[in-house]
């Protein structure tokens, strides 16, 4: 079945004929509750039943389905996962739909159904191969460099983060350090401790932080750099930004 574009006012008639079709709410009352007459309702009953949820889509043709109010309240769940909430995965819009609309439904079943409808990927059909990046040959040429934060003292002290500089041709691990937070002036610090120790290396490879690159297109595209870049270009040490979070696995 393709995309299926609903009205609100659809959407409304679809959730109250559920329930009449289910047996929570009467004919009379959902009359009522539409502005139809009970003998309009009954019509739309009788089309429901033999159409599905299609049936209430103006001048839309569809085949009818097999379990008819299954396929009504799977058809009316989608609609409004469409509308309100496409970006969200199987567990969060099962919460939502229970939150805002009085649908209950288990993330395990609405995963199915997402997933049926193009709607949600699961972790094998998400997961993308990509190709690996090849390591520089020289010690010094590049140096990966990036932030973990963590409880690295579990309860014997605050949440904190890992600043790492690893050597992409050996894979040693070149500056340490824990600071409270991943900024400009950790980075600084780290920075300085490494070119004190081992002097000043090609190229630094990190992730699009926005301590490395200014994310925004606008500003991006006129070539301006951050604090930390601008610094590099003094030293005439280049930064190089991942593509995609894959490429800074190695690091983690």
């Amino acid at each position: 079945m393709g995309l299926l574009l609903m009205s609100e006012r659809e959407l409304q008639r679809i959730e109250v004929l559920a329930q009449v079709l289910d047996g929570s709410l009467r004919s009379a009352t959902a009359a009522s509750l539409l502005g139809l007459s009970q003998r309009q309702v009954q019509r739309l009953l009788g089309k429901v039943r033999d159409e599905g949820a299609m049936a209430v889509r103006h001048k839309l043709r569809g085949r009818p389905s097999n379990n008819r109010i299954s396929a009504l309240k799977r058809d009316y769940i989608l609609s409004l996962i469409r509308s309100d909430y496409p970006d969200f995965g199987p567990t969060l819009a099962a919460e939502k739909l229970a939150e805002r609309h009085g649908i209950r439904i288990s993330s395990e079943s609405l995963r199915q159904w997402m997933m049926a409808a193009g709607l949600w990927h699961s972790r094998a059909q998400r997961h993308r191969v990509h190709q690996p990046r090849l390591r520089r040959q020289a010690f010094g040429e590049l140096i990966q460099i990036d932030g973990s934060d963590h409880r690295w003292f579990e309860d014997r002290g605050p949440a904190c983060t890992l600043l790492v500089f690893v050597d992409d041709a050996t894979g040693k691990l070149m500056q340490m350090r824990f600071v409270p937070s991943e900024t400009t002036e950790a980075y600084f610090g780290a920075l300085e401790g490494y070119l004190m120790e081992h002097g000043r290396p090609v190229a630094f490879y990190s992730d699009k932080h926005s301590i490395f690159r200014i994310n925004r297109p606008e500003v991006r595209n006129g070539h301006a750099m951050t604090q930390f870049g601008r610094a590099l270009a003094e030293l005439n040490i280049e930064i190089l930004c991942a593509n995609s979070s894959q490429a800074t696995d190695e690091i983690e």
